[in-house]
């Protein structure tokens, strides 16, 4: 909040026009040295100029949070007391925010320009307790673009409101899954036994990829139907949804047989497994090569269980990036 006030005040100087803009240039730099001699590091002219930019871009109203820290106040009370041109009163904009994140998240969140994005990321980094690299590892994977793709123009404007919400068994899917994190490379030249192994080994950072409320179960789990046996890649159970989340993984294209075999799977869980106060259970093909008329024919019209999403071992490239974000423009 200290930050946020020093940037509205050299703001506030700059806006008196040419002359009172070039105070408000040495003021950063006089600033500089007697907060740095007040108060140690954190105050340089590169950061003067980013809580100049802080203010900037959540001067108007946006949520955030947390209280004011010892060290603030008393950098808020220093200025207030030898301050005569800028008093530092508490203005309405001071009083709706509250700043949860530390310095460093709102660092990146403020280089996302679109404001929905941003509050959207600015969110799940709260709820979720995401580290400065996890937000940045998200914000790389365009998470926020992948969760617009598959949902209507009501539901995306919620994002930016709530943040990813779990209502439906839709709400789970992310199309692609971006599990560059396992260090595969984008070839298939590896098996879905190693693309299994690789996801246990490493089942932190799945779980983030999947997203709220998942829990491990099991992998290749045995089901015999007569004589024969089946294994089930992955299994997931979500509490938010209250409900089994089985996972298949394909490498290479996804044929119809593998949606049939999942719908099998989800048949079995529902009728042998499933307890009376929990959800249907739902299926997810994960495949490097989704076929979307195979997903429409395979599938009935009505499905809200069964999913095929694509996945990627690398992050996707800006040229990827443009053209998810062109195909979200283009849908909305």
């Amino acid at each position: 909040m200290t930050y946020f006030e020093i940037g509205r005040m050299l703001i506030e100087e700059e806006q008196g026009g040419e002359e009172r803009a070039k105070y408000g240039k040495e003021t950063i730099k006089g600033l500089s040295k007697v907060l740095t001699r007040e108060f140690g590091k954190g105050f340089s002219v590169t950061n003067l100029k980013q809580m100049r930019n802080f203010y900037l871009v959540y001067g108007k109203g946006q949520t955030a949070s947390a209280d004011f820290l010892k060290k603030g106040q008393a950098v808020s009370a220093y200025l207030e007391q030898h301050n005569s041109k800028t008093q530092l009163s508490k203005t309405k904009s001071q009083k709706e925010h509250r700043f949860l994140l530390s310095w460093s998240h709102y660092l990146k969140l403020m280089r996302i320009d679109n404001l929905s994005e941003r509050q959207f990321y600015e969110i799940e980094s709260r709820k979720n307790n995401w580290s400065v690299r996890e937000l940045n590892r998200q914000y790389d994977s365009a998470l926020y673009t992948r969760l617009v793709l598959s949902r209507d123009k009501a539901e995306v404007q919620e994002l930016s409101k709530k943040g990813h919400i779990l209502e439906k068994p839709k709400d789970v899917i992310k199309d692609p899954y971006i599990l560059e994190f396992l260090g595969l490379p984008e070839l298939p030249n590896y098996s879905e036994n190693d693309l299994e192994q690789e996801i246990i080994n490493k089942l932190e950072h799945f779980l983030l990829e999947l997203g709220n409320g998942f829990t491990f179960v099991a992998r290749q789990k045995r089901i015999s139907l007569d004589d024969t046996h089946f294994r089930i890649d992955l299994v997931f159970y979500n509490r938010i949804l209250k409900c089994f989340v089985l996972i298949d993984l394909k490498i290479g294209e996804l044929k119809h047989q593998d949606l049939g075999q999942m719908q099998m799977y989800v048949n079995y869980y529902d009728r042998e497994l499933r307890l009376e106060d929990e959800n249907k259970t739902i299926g997810i093909v994960l495949c490097q090569n989704k076929r979307e008329s195979v997903v429409e024919y395979t599938l009935p019209e009505n499905n809200e269980q069964i999913f095929a999403s694509k996945y990627q071992t690398i992050l996707p490239s800006k040229e990827e990036l443009k053209s998810i974000i062109d195909k979200e423009e283009n849908t909305i």
